[in-house]
């Protein structure tokens, strides 16, 4: 490394935020990225380890080390080479993956890790300002065409993969704009959406083709919010027209709560919130749901339920609660027996900063409203033992509530589009394909991302993509240059 006692000499910094009072009245991003000599100081402090388990923390394998060496040595070009040669949208990846990569470095184990993530986020950031993305079509072209279904993450590394070899890529979205939950799911203060329609612009120069607004099946899902389908195509007329399919979709399917009361009017699913959001803010129609003035009760403490508290915060609400049906987990984990795995550990995300009360081992028992709209709902606490939930006598309690968002994950893909490709389900609902090839129970078939290994990170989705394509190319053209 070139700083071989940096870690020793230097703190980990992290990246700047604009206020909350100042980001809570718009959608903006507020994180602020480093700049060329704080990223350098942070470069340093990647140690000469020996085995750099980062690398096999990060799912798409980043080569982190190199990068953080070459950062530190003011080769940015090189570095955003080195980064690229691993991921696909490291501007997504920068911004809102959790950072597997550093609960995996060395230096975790006694000290705070590198901020491998912040560097990342400089080094695209500066590709992009400096206009060092650019985009890189194919010498020549196989003749060989393959359809995509789904742009999210992993339908977009698969597409832009596979036309660089050379193949006839075009990808269908239900949806009216591209981006799958990368533009509807997430909020635009953690991802701005420009950032979308940049890889997009590079992806149609690189030879992609985008069909929108085109659901793939027999019948388009109704109540879908997301949903803007003008036009439906079958499976059998895609497989007709292309040599190869890849189902990429997302795990679209919400996990419900079925408690008494559900059908009250002010329930809803937490993407019945953000996605009219995401369009609101892209310039279309009002959200017809609204936090403002209220008590919003968010159910479910992953990421989709912080992204509910920041909304509501931009909303006006009232208060908002967010409750968590599992224990609350310790300040900090036992790095002597966790590392270099993922831990269970408290974390606090900026939407939490912004303003929210938050409870864990709480059930819902009941939604309870007059004249059809909710006003309060009933819970009860719990406690775990051995694995096992029970309620503890004589805690239950009840918490107004005028808007109530369940954000308690995502329990499978779209079930018509399986079932209309006639495609092998796991247990879960999923495609059934393994990692090896990604070929389903169909010829021609394959899947690739949420479709195949249910609800996931963004970077596992690029992951999946990128391996995807890589046994789509084998499969047409007999062997493949394309990287696992």
């Amino acid at each position: 490394m070139g700083k071989p006692t940096g870690f020793m000499e230097f703190q980990r910094l992290s990246e700047a935020s604009l206020p909350v009072a100042e980001r809570r009245k718009n959608y903006r991003e507020f994180v602020l990225h480093l700049n060329d000599e704080q990223a350098k100081t942070q470069g340093a402090r990647c140690m000469d380890c020996g085995i750099p388990f980062c690398t096999s923390g990060c799912p798409v394998n980043n080569i982190i080390p190199d990068w953080n060496d070459l950062v530190y040595r003011g080769n940015w070009r090189e570095a955003l080479d080195v980064l690229h040669s691993t991921n696909n949208f490291p501007e997504i990846t920068g911004r809102i993956c959790p950072a597997p990569c550093e609960a995996a470095c060395t230096l975790n184990i006694n000290n705070d890790a590198v901020g491998i993530k912040s560097i990342e986020h400089a080094i695209i950031d500066k590709g992009g300002e400096s206009g060092w993305v650019l985009p890189q079509p194919a010498a020549k072209k196989t003749g060989k065409k393959i359809a995509v279904v789904g742009s999210g993450p992993a339908g977009l590394a698969a597409a832009q993969q596979l036309a660089r070899v050379g193949h006839s890529v075009t990808v269908f979205e239900k949806n009216s704009r591209i981006g799958g939950l990368l533009r509807y799911g997430i909020p635009d203060f953690k991802l701005d959406k420009r950032l979308i329609d940049w890889r997009i612009e590079q992806l149609e120069a690189e030879g992609v083709t985008f069909k929108t607004s085109t659901f793939i099946g027999k019948d388009v899902p109704a109540n879908k919010v997301a949903n803007d389908a003008k036009k439906t195509v079958s499976p059998d007329e895609l497989l007709k027209k292309f040599d190869a399919v890849i189902l990429a979709g997302g795990a679209e399917t919400p996990r419900d709560l079925p408690v008494p009361g559900r059908e009250l009017q002010g329930v809803h699913y937490a993407l019945e919130l953000l996605i009219p959001q995401n369009k609101e803010v892209a310039g279309g129609g009002k959200n017809p749901i609204s936090a403002f003035g209220k008590h919003v009760v968010v159910i479910g403490g992953g990421d989709t339920g912080s992204d509910c508290v920041g909304t509501s915060n931009r909303h006006g609400a009232l208060s908002i609660t967010q409750f968590e049906v599992m224990p609350r987990p310790t300040e900090k984990e036992n790095k002597s027996l966790v590392w270099p795995n993922w831990p269970m550990k408290m974390r606090t995300s900026s939407s939490h900063d912004e303003g929210c009360q938050r409870d864990w081992s709480i059930v819902t028992k009941e939604f309870i409203g007059n004249n059809g709209k909710i006003e309060k709902l009933r819970a009860v606490r719990v406690e775990w033992k051995d694995g096992k939930m029970s309620e503890i006598a004589g805690s239950e309690f009840e918490l107004k509530a005028n808007l109530v968002l369940l954000a308690m994950g995502f329990v499978s893909p779209e079930q018509k589009v399986l079932d209309a490709f006639g495609v092998e389900k796991d247990a879960r609902g999923n495609i059934k394909a393994d990692t090896e090839n990604y070929r389903t129970s169909k010829d021609k078939v394959f899947a690739a991302g949420d479709m195949r290994r249910g609800q996931s990170l963004v970077v596992w989705a690029i992951r999946e993509g990128r391996q995807c394509a890589r046994a789509v190319d084998e499969f047409l053209m007999g062997s493949s240059v394309l990287p696992r």
